[in-house]
């Protein structure tokens, strides 16, 4: 979107959290897109940016918004952390898919002197599985 927009347009966002992981990132798109003519428009905070405009109230707005925004998701990303961790502790979830290739099988099948297209046809998976088993050939 930034590379498209042109001088006139503008941009309007759901909300500052929606544009932007952190601040610097949120304060840099901003900058972007005003420095090319673009408004900018965040609904829910109802702010507007553009380039002629410089309003320090806005801006201060902004910041904290933005600031709020990023604390925010840095919560939401530790107590995902932590109920992951319990999860796997406890209830033993979060331990990866089961293999669903048999390695033995193919090393025993090799060994046998089958070649990767009939392994695979007998074990019922892909060529690119038995060759990832079996290495550089």
């Amino acid at each position: 979107m930034i590379d498209y927009v042109r001088d006139g347009d503008l941009v309007r966002v759901h909300s500052i959290d929606r544009l932007a992981r952190d601040l610097r990132d949120l304060q840099d798109i901003i900058s972007t897109i005003t420095a090319k003519g673009v408004s900018i428009t965040f609904l829910s905070e109802n702010l507007t940016f553009t380039a002629n405009q410089n309003d320090p109230f806005a801006k201060l707005q902004l910041q904290m918004m933005g600031a709020f925004a990023e604390f925010e998701r840095s919560i939401i990303r530790k107590r995902q952390a932590e109920g992951i961790a319990k999860a796997k502790a406890k209830r033993g979830v979060y331990t990866g898919r089961k293999p669903t290739i048999d390695v033995a099988a193919i090393q025993r099948l090799k060994a046998d002197g089958l070649g990767a297209t009939a392994i695979a046809k007998q074990l019922g998976i892909a060529r690119a599985s038995v060759y990832r088993v079996m290495g550089p050939v």
